[in-house]
């Protein structure tokens, strides 16, 4: 809707930059860990977003000149968060048909009663076998397709290159590198993604429904550090709105949101 998202674009080619370009500048000792830890932390927070607008097919549809870049987009934007693209997209869809739905939505492991039990439910959901691994695995068991079985062929091959890439790393001398360069940065990530994509546009996720299943909400740290997502029951009624329009989106659509009996969150 609305063109090419561009700002996606610029955002997810020069946070992807970033990130590799901490290896090489770490590594040679030009950057110091000090500095390095922050700059990957937040450019792995940052690494989700233009990814979810490619699955979602916002910058190109199949069979539109640009559709090779949508798939770049998605596939590249998430290298730092070991998410392959397809199984993403695959598990975001089904959140999509079945949100809050206690055995049907792939992300409902992350719904918790406030926020620090939210923060022990998504410490425990990335130990081994712990449940968001499991319900992305056995929602692509569910869907049964060729796609979703070779996603799940390429999670495999993204989390064993995960860890032989730490090893070595560590092995060669470098597993502080390793460590805050990418291994801590991303359980710092992907528990902020977590809570402003997932837990805080749902919760508290009791109820199913297209107008009632997602919420607006406010908070003090506004717009930007949510991430956007101050907005999410637009996109979840409005897919293919790009992120950077929902605020516009919400705004004109307030009134019709109100009448239909949306959580607004007092925004």
């Amino acid at each position: 809707m609305g063109g090419v998202p561009w700002g996606s674009v610029a955002w997810a080619l020069a946070n992807t930059t970033v990130w590799f370009a901490l290896w090489p500048l770490t590594l040679s000792g030009w950057l110091p860990l000090w500095a390095a830890f922050p700059i990957a932390t937040v450019s792995i927070a940052l690494s989700y977003l233009p990814s979810h607008e490619a699955q979602h097919r916002i910058i190109a549809r199949p069979g539109e000149p640009l559709f090779w870049l949508n798939e770049l987009i998605g596939h590249i934007s998430t290298l730092s968060l070991v998410l392959p693209y397809d199984v993403a997209r695959l598990t975001h869809y089904e959140h999509h048909k079945h949100a809050n739905h206690p055995e049907l939505d792939p992300d409902i492991s992350t719904h918790a009663a406030g926020t620090l039990d939210f923060l022990r439910r998504s410490l425990a959901n990335r130990q081994p076998s712990g449940a968001a691994d499991r319900a992305y695995g056995e929602t692509l068991q569910r869907l049964g397709t060729p796609e979703a079985g070779r996603a799940m062929l390429v999670a495999a091959v993204y989390r064993l290159s995960y860890f032989g890439i730490l090893f070595g790393l560590a092995w060669s001398g470098h597993a502080l590198e390793a460590a805050l360069v990418w291994w801590l940065p991303r359980h710092l990530a992907a528990t902020y993604i977590q809570y402003y994509l997932s837990w805080a546009p749902h919760h508290p996720a009791q109820e199913i429904g297209r107008y009632r299943d997602t919420r607006a909400f406010r908070s003090p740290l506004g717009n930007i550090l949510t991430m956007g997502m101050q907005f999410h029951i637009i996109h979840h009624l409005y897919p293919r709105i790009p992120l950077m329009r929902t605020p516009a989106a919400y705004w004109a659509l307030r009134p019709v949101l109100k009448a239909r009996g949306c959580e607004l969150g007092g925004l």
